[in-house]
């Protein structure tokens, strides 16, 4: 009798599990998807219309409306060793870039100014774009240009990138310099108290340790990690532990797991670099014709040496074993998304560019998520974030 259902159970299985994962496209256009972090308005500076269908990066409209995004964080990402004009002029002037190209497509995307923005312009069926600030050098240490670009539209900030502010010091040089302070200084707190006062998202990623925790303890608003994984999985300078994941958690944030490969696999790193090695006079030639910026040129050289790349990326399994790992540890209301497309070379296997992001709704379902679990993936606990932050 038992040997007998179970033999029939067996059998219904395969057929059970086929007809949900038809469904996987219905689940993820009907979701609210949410891109915690892209490096877009970089593309749209150096004069790409992403209003088309592109071959180049990760990011367009035809491709977000492929991949079932309702709204995506844009950052303005000025180049601390780019020191040609002011950080705060240069980001005025890709915030203005970026203004522009939605103004040409207003059609098809606006930009966030307030939470209430969300619903109308998904009504209008319209993109959301919100812009983000990755790295606050471009605030000068005036907590006057808080309010000065927050008027511009600015709604998310990291306090650091890789590089440290005088208020705030990074992952990178906590880890890897000697320096005299770690965390935030007084004036850190100054900003990080204004930041909640106006209704701007504090981000974590790229933050030091110490100054994630002081963070922590100076906000009373959730705050994020915008594009970061677990260090559990891998033990990058940019992942998160469990007690910072759980710290996130308690504040009513969230962290939003990244598809960048060295994040998300802790081999890949020296298996990149022996690729990179052997291939080093071609790389070597692209970069000495290029002529574009640094991210386009990465995404060249991924694309020329991808069957070996493929060999060794991680994959879209990858990224949701890291949201797994997250739901386990401190529940499903915690964790979302931030691909970084854009601002790296080469993409997890599955997750070739925007209009991939529907498998890893098919995964989640693979994996048993309910469909009301996959929506707060998707977007729904960004959205619960964003409400409780922003005016």
């Amino acid at each position: 009798m038992n040997g007998k259902f179970f033999a029939q159970l067996s059998f219904f299985l395969p057929l059970i599990f086929s007809l949900q994962t038809l469904d996987y496209q219905k689940i993820h256009q009907q979701a609210i998807v949410i891109d915690g972090h892209n490096d877009a308005i970089q593309r749209i500076v150096s004069g790409e219309d992403l209003a088309k269908l592109t071959t180049n990066g990760h990011i367009d409209i035809p491709r977000m409306r492929s991949g079932g995004i309702d709204a995506a964080f844009f950052a303005v990402w000025v180049p601390p060793y780019n020191k040609s004009q002011s950080y705060s002029k240069q980001a005025v002037k890709q915030i203005e870039k970026f203004k522009q190209f939605v103004e040409k497509n207003t059609d098809q995307i606006g930009i966030l100014m307030k939470f209430d923005d969300f619903e109308k312009f998904r009504s209008q069926k319209k993109l959301i774009g919100i812009l983000s600030m990755e790295g606050a050098h471009p605030l000068e240490d005036n907590t006057k240009n808080l309010d000065f670009f927050y008027e511009l539209g600015v709604r998310s900030i990291m306090p650091t990138w890789n590089n440290s502010t005088s208020w705030a010091t990074s992952a990178t040089d906590e880890n890897q310099k000697k320096i005299k302070r770690k965390g935030l200084s007084e004036l850190g707190k100054k900003f990080i108290k204004r930041m909640n006062e106006l209704g701007i998202l504090i981000d974590l990623s790229h933050s030091g340790e110490q100054t994630f925790w002081d963070i922590i303890q100076t906000s009373d608003k959730p705050v994020i990690a915008s594009h970061s994984a677990v260090w559990e999985i891998c033990p990058h300078i940019r992942n998160l532990k469990d007690d910072q994941i759980k710290a996130i958690a308690k504040k009513g944030g969230l962290i939003a797991i990244t598809f960048v490969p060295w994040f998300l696999d802790s081999t890949f790193a020296k298996k990149e670099k022996e690729l990179r090695i052997k291939n080093s006079k071609l790389i070597d030639s692209v970069k000495k014709d290029w002529k574009g910026n640094s991210l386009s040129r990465e995404f060249i050289i991924g694309k020329l040496l991808m069957n070996e790349y493929e060999k060794i990326l991680p994959s879209v399994e990858t990224v949701v074993e890291h949201i797994d790992y997250i739901v386990r540890l401190v529940g499903v209301d915690y964790v979302g998304l931030g691909s970084d497309f854009d601002g790296v070379g080469i993409v997890p296997l599955g997750l070739d560019d925007v209009s991939y992001y529907p498998n890893i709704t098919r995964k989640l379902l693979e994996r048993g998520y309910a469909e009301k679990d996959i929506r707060k993936i998707l977007g729904e606990n960004f959205l619960r974030v964003l409400k409780e932050v922003l005016k």
